[in-house]
């Protein structure tokens, strides 16, 4: 599968410096691209490789003035580095396109309803009442129980659980070892020291364009949804509670963590490694700092907060250039106490 100079500069808007009929039919990175490949220029730091390329095209800057001649193609683009992603998500899909049809071994419920052009790997499961829409593709050994609805051009990579009655929109991508809809942490003490578990009767809802990682879980609501917006961006390895709700295009890193029932905010941006307790509210635009601890809510929008407890990121910067110069602070604060102290002896006498 290869395309032309002009086929690329024509998908996203640049400008042709070069050959127009030169083709390539793969990606690589500038330092390392060989022929017949192309690569893009974002960053400036980068610039010596462009004049060294094997690269067949490059796609860099409408404002990059070259220093040196160049062998490869020149596409011009506004902005390198999305016109790039732009490219390689075309790729994808033209990729992912090309699967099509039922392997074998697979199970599906006689009350399954399938849509058109999907894909089923092998062991694949789809239970009672499940919903595939058009174009979804769904990779093997994935299990997805009853009463569950898929949208169209969804993709579940191998090896997701998805359990019943979660709500997947479209252009969702799920990737492998993900769970979906397990019950949600929720425990009854006993008056005898004893725990009773609190039946989880809810369910999980996807909205349209989310992205989830591998190795992520999100938990069934108790009662209602537990809900992740439209355009959210989930990275590998997070935990999603019972009834948690992720606003539209918030994005969260590795290894965070959020509690039952918090409501996060659209366009919010959480770190890695972060903790969130339950029933708190993120405000909209807040930014979140690796490893910080939030326990409380942040109710100004666009707020930025770090450590743990959280707070408020600018003063903790201050905190910490006060607390590097603490060895410091304190010589400076016993020379006064001495000072202090002869001063008051000479005035005694």
């Amino acid at each position: 599968m290869e395309f032309s100079a002009t086929q690329i500069a024509q998908m996203i808007g640049g400008t042709l410096e070069g050959p127009g009929e030169i083709s390539v039919g793969a990606f690589g990175k500038i330092e390392e691209a060989r022929s017949g490949q192309l690569a893009f220029l974002a960053n400036p730091k980068y610039e010596e490789y462009l004049y060294q390329t094997q690269a067949s095209i490059v796609i860099i800057n409408n404002n990059l003035q070259l220093k040196e001649p160049i062998a490869a193609t020149i596409i011009r683009v506004t902005d390198p580095y999305s016109s790039f992603a732009l490219l390689l998500d075309k790729y994808q899909q033209i990729q992912k396109q090309q699967l099509s049809g039922v392997e074998d071994p697979v199970f599906i419920h006689p009350t399954a309803k399938l849509g058109e052009h999907i894909y089923l790997g092998a062991f694949v499961y789809l239970g009672e009442n499940v919903i595939v829409a058009d174009n979804v593709k769904i990779f093997p050994n994935s299990y997805i129980g009853k009463n569950v609805t898929i949208g169209e051009n969804t993709i579940i990579h191998a090896g997701v659980k998805i359990y019943h009655g979660t709500i997947i929109g479209e252009n969702v991508s799920i990737h492998a070892g993900t769970v979906i809809g397990s019950d949600g942490f929720g425990y009854a003490p006993q008056t005898d020291g004893s725990l009773k578990k609190v039946p989880q009767i809810g369910n999980v809802l996807i909205e349209d364009g989310v992205e989830i990682g591998a190795n992520t879980t999100i938990d069934r609501a108790t009662i209602g949804s537990t809900i992740i917006r439209t355009g959210a961006k989930l990275d590998n390895l997070i935990q999603i509670a019972h009834n948690v709700e992720i606003g539209a295009n918030s994005v969260i890193a590795a290894q965070t963590g959020i509690s039952g029932s918090t409501k996060i905010g659209k366009n919010v941006m959480i770190g890695g490694q972060v903790g969130i307790v339950g029933h708190i509210q993120i405000a909209d635009g807040s930014k979140i700092n690796a490893q910080s601890g939030v326990s409380k809510s942040i109710k100004e929008p666009n707020s930025a907060v770090t450590g743990s407890p959280a707070y408020d990121y600018t003063s903790a910067l201050r905190s910490q250039a006060v607390s590097r110069n603490l060895p410091e602070i304190e010589k400076r604060l016993k020379e006064l106490e001495v000072f202090i102290k002869n001063l008051t002896t000479q005035n005694k006498l």
